[in-house]
């Protein structure tokens, strides 16, 4: 028992940084300061600069709960196309857990974004 409560804090913080290391690499293809991921607001900021979303909807993700939660959805999926990837990925994104698709492995950013 001793050993799993040691256990499953150590796995969340590897898991954590895999996440936060996958943003950043994510965010060096795209052009953008990896060291971002790890700053609030401004992650958000480079993330519409990746999209290609106006920068009045930060004010949206930020003060507008549920609205909110769907611009930043909008803006992963948009990202995830960018990086060729279905916007199954890009929901997923939202969460954290789509960016290992984007960050690590050949995904390419394609500024322009795929149509459709």
């Amino acid at each position: 028992m001793e050993i799993a409560m040691l256990l499953i804090p150590v796995l969340l913080l590897f898991f954590i940084i895999y996440i936060i290391v996958a943003m950043a690499k994510a965010f060096a293809k795209a052009g953008q300061p990896g060291w971002a991921v790890i700053i609030p607001v401004y992650n958000l900021v480079c993330m519409l600069n990746m999209a290609g979303k106006p920068m009045w909807w930060l004010a949206i993700i930020l003060f507008v709960p549920v609205v909110g939660l769907v611009f930043l959805i909008m803006t992963t999926v948009e990202i995830a196309k960018r990086f060729g990837k279905s916007p199954f990925i890009g929901f997923m994104m939202a969460f954290g857990l789509g960016w290992p698709a984007c960050g690590y492995g050949d995904a390419q950013y394609n500024g322009a974004g795929i149509e459709g």
